[in-house]
């Protein structure tokens, strides 16, 4: 039997996390985070009303967030 090995897919996946966890928190302190696709400030909703995430305006960026009231 053949061991996989994802040791690559798992360091990718940390390096994304942990890039998209400092953006949050850029943003969450008020600093204008830009969307790498499109340049236009990206923006955090956490009301209840909408869909809790992050997004800019032309929808390039859109990274959904789970929030426990």
């Amino acid at each position: 039997m053949t061991k996989l090995d994802f040791t690559t897919i798992n360091k990718s996946s940390a390096k994304s996390f942990n890039e998209q966890k400092n953006m949050i928190k850029k943003i969450g302190k008020g600093q204008t985070v830009l969307c790498v696709s499109c340049d236009q400030p990206l923006q955090l909703s956490v009301s209840s009303e909408q869909e809790t995430g992050v997004k800019c305006l032309k929808g390039c960026t859109n990274i959904g967030l789970e929030v426990e009231i």
